[in-house]
């Protein structure tokens, strides 16, 4: 649904490394992709480092720092485990390079997510390469989309998108930005469009309106609409800062973007009469300009959205459609820095954090939400949670989890 919830999931709500770990396996590369599911595979991308050291080589991006050297080749690596056992079922190699940014001490070679619609697997690794697999791992076909230069040579990261035959890719990057369009089971250029843009790290959304099926991209200089046939640019918007990292929701007629980097901004904008440049328009819904989240992106329940400052462990929810508090903020206990999305199944919210704590709220009640968990892992978290069945599944940079509750007697 692309908001965050899942609404036939059932997961736990307490865990820890002796309760309720269904298995949890040893991943052999570092990623900060979410798992994706798709039956009884898990699917987690990866970036393995192989052979030997380098002489390293340092990011000198402008504005660079807190950066990691780069000294050893990565073979980039797809895998399925078994979601019933944990065990690994296949592991394909798909590129094997040494990488030209070493990224942000935060980030990962292998951030943007895997795809699958159950007949077709998308695995992207952006200067790396974009995959079309089966779900044996066998490699249909691939396309090389050129070198991304991503700003302070923080690393890749924005995942692709699928609707129909569409794959949509963001490559913005420090050079020609481009959104592109291609063919899901062939790999073929559908149509791409140049983007007046720098370095944005937001998954594109796909969103039906009256019929027309848009493609929305939030990024610095403008939020913008595509029309997901033709590429054709519908609407777009202004107001957000540098480095967008966390990635619209869209429900009952608005599309929220938002970010918090140079300054905090989030922007509610009405699809119905959305043409042209609505900067400053009757088609902004409402704004705000603070608390608003940079890498995690807003959950969305109904007409309740929330989402979390990032770096301050504060979490808000507002109204949909006014933009009004609807209660809260939230001071979160024990949490800092948290990366993963905020998830929602069974009445109750999940927030990961990278020091290995998941904080789990019951919202059932309308006017307040109550704390009812704090779990723990021996693990740093930067992936967004996947919520199937009763399961729970974590991807840290060390081992990936199913979390399950031990069934009745």
């Amino acid at each position: 649904m692309a908001n965050g919830t899942a609404p036939h999931a059932n997961p736990p709500s307490t865990w820890s490394e002796t309760e309720h770990v269904q298995w949890k396996a040893s991943l052999p590369g570092k990623g900060h992709s979410s798992p994706i599911v798709w039956g009884d595979q898990v699917l987690v991308s990866m970036a393995i480092p192989t052979g030997p050291k380098k002489a390293p080589v340092y990011n000198q991006a402008e504005g660079a720092h807190d950066n990691l050297p780069v000294d050893q080749d990565h073979a980039f690596v797809l895998a399925s485990y078994n979601r019933q056992t944990g065990k690994l079922a296949w592991k394909t190699t798909l590129a094997t390079a040494f990488p030209h940014e070493g990224g942000h001490d935060t980030g990962s070679l292998a951030s943007a997510s895997p795809l699958t619609d159950g007949e077709h697997v998308i695995a992207f690794f952006g200067s790396q390469g974009l995959y079309g697999m089966d779900l044996q791992g066998k490699v249909l076909w691939s396309r090389d989309l050129g070198r991304m230069d991503t700003r302070h040579a923080h690393g890749e990261g924005a995942s692709p998108a699928l609707h129909g035959s569409h794959l949509i890719v963001n490559w913005d990057h420090e050079g020609a930005s481009m959104l592109h369009a291609l063919d899901k089971a062939t790999g073929q250029t559908l149509w791409s469009r140049p983007r007046d843009e720098a370095t944005s790290w937001s998954t594109p959304l796909i969103v039906e309106h009256q019929g027309v099926r848009q493609v929305i991209v939030s990024a610095t200089g403008r939020i913008r609409s595509y029309d997901l046939s033709t590429g054709k640019e519908l609407w777009q918007c202004g107001g957000l800062s540098r480095n967008v990292v966390a990635s619209p929701v869209a429900g009952h007629g608005l599309v929220v973007a938002a970010n918090s980097y140079d300054w905090q901004a989030m922007l509610a904008i009405r699809l119905e009469g959305a043409q042209g440049d609505v900067t400053d328009s009757d088609q902004v819904a409402w704004s705000l300009n603070r608390l608003t989240p940079y890498v995690p992106s807003p959950l969305l329940l109904g007409k309740r959205l929330y989402f979390l400052r990032h770096l301050q462990g504060i979490l808000s929810c507002v109204d949909l459609e006014t933009g009004e508090a609807s209660h809260g903020p939230w001071r979160l206990p024990v949490v800092r820095m948290v990366f993963a999305s905020p998830v929602a199944a069974s009445g109750r919210i999940y927030i990961t954090s990278r020091e290995g704590i998941t904080l789990v709220f019951d919202h059932s009640q309308e006017e307040d939400m109550r704390l009812i968990a704090v779990n723990r892992l021996d693990d740093t978290f930067s992936a967004s949670p996947a919520l199937v069945g009763e399961q729970l599944i974590l991807r840290g940079e060390r081992f990936l989890y199913s979390l399950k509750a031990a069934s009745e007697p």
